[in-house]
């Protein structure tokens, strides 16, 4: 299918699946601009639900009504899924948003869980990134079922996923693959939209993202389960010039996210996602980390960068998530020597525990070890990639404890070996080894036959491997 045609038939979609203003005339919506319906669940209207169009922000009354007047520029109407309700979805993609009927009225059903969703849990896949059908094919053969046998360990836990962008290698018309791959796992899947996501050929940033909007509807928006709250957020400004962007989010999503904030208890687990990290590459973070600055319990679910990285910034904890293409579909692994892999987080009420979850790999396996000679000694390379400041790494020399191992940045040498040079890795030779500072060093006699690290994480858990020197 070419681009122009699927174009075309995305924007059928609009006018199926879900509400983009845009696409009707006003008066589907009545003349002033005033949509309004009732939120009910067998029957019965369910009060305290939040309902946005991306510009204000409204509740349900204790009838389960509400009424919002629509801004000019809004394309979506959404609901904030509540706690304790299943997240409607089509072939498990997100779909909280619809078409008001011609009086202006959108009305919205829900469904209780049959469990309590205080305890659930939730997967983040960063950086599909397909380009093409052998990257599906590896994705299918790989991630997938990776991730369906992850989502099965769960037994009946809720869970739910967030892709958090590049979902796609501006290739749109393998967004039908992504979606089939997010079937396959079969949870709830939400989507933030990733830099090559947008379409550069349609303008500005205010349109760049027109094509994705077909897809999966705003590229912001909020939901909830047992006493976490989920943002979805866009981040990624197009400055007009094609494959030219920047992080930041605009001041209308900043406006819109402290009006959805009002209804959010000060003390909820609040989990931000979007795709470029943004502790250092949000060009207007300060202003962003303004807006969260009375929640002390807030964890950020980014990607874009194709390493592992874990950043405490502001008393904000962000996970930069390693990829599941690893090397851009090239390689086993990411840049910084990370497998290729997605997170995996476990909710307790507010208490939010996680780990890293390697593609083919068990779940017990979180750092690799390496050993090199050099003139007159040894040297031991670990990579622990999903190291925060409140890990722990040991080290064994032929059964004998040795303390702590020194952190340093480095490149991990896998990385080095499938990934450094101009003419690797084949046929996508701009993937390079990244440095990395969860790198951890020792030097020792050659004589040492036996080399043993042991990573306990901020959670008590240890994981360890052995290599013979």
């Amino acid at each position: 299918m070419n681009r122009r045609s699927f174009i075309q038939k995305s924007s059928l979609l609009t006018t199926t699946l879900f509400v983009s203003l845009k696409s009707f005339p006003s008066s589907l919506f009545s003349v002033d601009g005033l949509v309004s319906g009732t939120v009910t669940s067998k029957g019965k209207a369910v009060a305290g639900v939040v309902i946005s169009d991306g510009y204000s922000v409204v509740q349900t009354d204790k009838n389960g009504e509400y009424k919002i007047q629509l801004n000019e520029l809004a394309r979506f109407v959404w609901i904030s899924t509540p706690s304790g309700y299943e997240f409607k979805t089509e072939s498990s993609i997100a779909r909280h948003y619809y078409k008001p009927d011609a009086a202006g009225k959108l009305n919205f059903d829900l469904k209780s869980l049959k469990q309590n969703d205080n305890e659930h849990n939730f997967i983040i896949w960063a950086d599909p990134q397909v380009k093409n059908k052998k990257d599906v094919a590896q994705m299918m053969e790989t991630s997938v079922p990776d991730t369906q046998k992850v989502v099965r360990s769960m037994g009946n836990t809720p869970v739910h996923g967030i892709g958090v962008g590049d979902l796609v290698w501006d290739n749109f018309d393998l967004f039908p693959a992504y979606d089939e791959a997010i079937a396959k796992i079969g949870i709830p899947f939400f989507q933030a939209l990733g830099n090559h996501d947008q379409d550069y050929r349609l303008g500005v940033d205010e349109t760049s993202d027109r094509t994705f909007q077909a897809h999966y509807g705003p590229t912001y928006y909020s939901f909830n389960r047992g006493k976490a709250h989920y943002v979805v957020l866009d981040d990624v400004r197009y400055l007009g010039i094609e494959r030219t962007y920047d992080g930041y989010i605009t001041p209308t999503q900043l406006e819109w996210l402290a009006k959805d904030l009002q209804f959010v208890a000060k003390d909820a687990l609040l989990i931000i996602c979007l795709h470029i990290p943004v502790h250092n590459s949000v060009k207007n973070n300060d202003d962003f980390y303004a807006v969260i600055k009375d929640y002390k319990n807030v964890h950020i679910m980014s990607g874009h960068t194709h390493y592992n990285k874990n950043v405490i910034k502001n008393g904000v904890y962000e996970h930069n998530h390693g990829t599941v293409c690893g090397g851009w579909w090239t390689g086993p692994i990411c840049e910084d020597g990370t497998p290729r892999g997605y997170g995996v987080y476990e909710v307790d009420g507010t208490n939010l525990k996680w780990y890293y979850k390697s593609t083919g790999r068990d779940r017990k396996e979180q750092l690799d070890i390496y050993v090199d000679t050099l003139t007159n000694q040894k040297r031991l390379i670990a990579n622990v990639w999903n190291y925060d400041p409140e890990w722990k790494v040991e080290y064994f020399l032929d059964g004998k404890p040795m303390g702590t191992l020194a952190q340093q940045d480095g490149f991990d040498p896998l990385a080095v070996k499938l990934y450094k040079g101009d003419k690797l890795p084949n046929p996508r030779p701009f993937v390079e080894a990244r440095s990395t500072n969860h790198l951890f060093l020792a030097h020792f006699e050659p004589t040492v036959t036996k080399v043993k690290v042991i990573a306990t994480d901020r959670f008590g858990e240890q994981f360890q491997a052995e290599i013979n020197a």
